[in-house]
């Protein structure tokens, strides 16, 4: 797998290796977004005149588990629909256990894994 625009080169110190063990779950849902986040992106669109949605912002120190939380938009599109599209997607790499990759960074990387994915003959996905 390429991983030309992954910055961490490091291997995984032992929390990170406990935290990647963790099942993910990534709000997908405005409901699932959280109050907090919801007012903190309110807030900055407020205050500022942003080039980047508010959840776009890239934030190194942050663990895995709350790059997964992290959403980039929630909002209502031209059919008055609620989108939500997660800041990062995290996949699990075979060599480099989970990661977050950036939905605008790393998208490239992004674009890689969804082409690996494959679905079975009971309708099943896999992956390559």
């Amino acid at each position: 797998m390429d991983t030309q625009n992954s910055q961490n080169t490091e291997q995984p110190t032992d929390e990170q290796r406990s935290e990647q063990r963790q099942p993910i779950h990534q709000p997908l849902t405005p409901e699932e977004v959280s109050p907090e986040q919801k007012a903190a992106h309110k807030k900055a669109l407020e205050e500022h005149d942003l080039v980047l949605n508010p959840g776009d912002m890239v934030d190194g120190e942050k663990t895995l588990q709350e790059k997964s939380q992290q959403v980039a938009v929630d909002t209502g599109d031209i059919t008055g629909d609620r989108i939500v599209v997660p800041t990062y997607f995290v996949v699990d790499d075979p060599e480099e256990g989970q990661k977050a990759l950036h939905h605008i960074k790393d998208a490239e990387e992004i674009s890689d894994v969804i082409r690996q994915a494959r679905v079975d003959e009971s309708g099943e996905r896999t992956w390559n």
